[in-house]
């Protein structure tokens, strides 16, 4: 096979899509669970005329919150990474002998002779020492480093994208199907929510969709009793 080829095949790995692929299903997931559940219990309560408005400024405020709250998450994590970098190029002036025996061990403990983990650390230490240490020592790799906006971006569209499916069925549905049409839609959602996640992740489709059905019918279940509860 030649290198192009494997290069090619390469692509198909999954870990440079791991940043905005966990925003984006969390987004749609949450999106799906929390205004689904929020109109369940505004239907279950007896308060179907607010549906509407209910629905849309769950879809506003939930919005703005994951895109928020994925952000300042996220840049936590970009904070921490950049830390770490300053961290090793002040170790590298430091102490240039100590980094390369560092690396020369971490070699060693991956497997290598001593004399072949010597000549690896030094050669690429003499190319790159700084790209050695964070890629070798901390795990730091270009394809998942931190990545604030995208995530932020991906969860704020996911989220209005999963909170819109089962405001639709709240809209359509007459005073008595109101409930179950938000559930239908609300699972229609969340199937495909997680057809969607494990077609890109290259996971298991029924332990996938499984796992997010259940978890979002219970999340519903709970609202609605809350608000049947609320309305007696």
């Amino acid at each position: 096979m030649s290198l192009e080829a494997v290069y090619k095949r390469n692509e198909h790995h999954r870990g440079s899509k791991s940043g905005w692929l966990r925003a984006a299903v969390l987004g749609a997931n949450d999106g799906l669970v929390s205004n689904a559940s929020l109109l369940i219990g505004v239907a279950a309560a007896g308060r179907s005329s607010f549906l509407a408005i209910a629905g849309i400024s769950g879809i506003a405020a939930g919005s703005m919150s994951m895109a928020v709250g994925e952000y300042i998450s996220v840049q936590s994590q970009a904070d921490i990474e950049a830390s770490d970098r300053q961290m090793e190029i002040d170790h590298l002036a430091l102490d240039p002998e100590g980094e390369l025996e560092e690396l020369t061990q971490i070699y060693q403990e991956r497997g290598l002779e001593r004399p072949l983990a010597e000549q690896v650390a030094a050669a690429l230490t003499a190319k790159d020492p700084l790209a050695a240490h964070l890629r070798d020592e901390l795990g730091h790799h270009e394809n998942n480093e931190a990545k604030p906006a995208q995530a932020a971006i991906a969860s704020a569209i996911s989220f209005a994208l999963g909170a819109t499916i089962p405001l639709i069925g709240a809209l359509i549905g007459g005073t008595g199907t109101k409930v179950s049409l938000i559930i239908l839609f609300a699972m229609i959602g969340l199937f495909t929510t997680g057809a969607i996640s494990s077609r890109l992740a290259g996971s298991p489709l029924i332990r996938t969709v499984l796992r997010v059905l259940i978890g979002g019918a219970i999340g519903m279940a709970i609202t609605a009793g809350i608000g049947a509860l609320a309305h007696i």
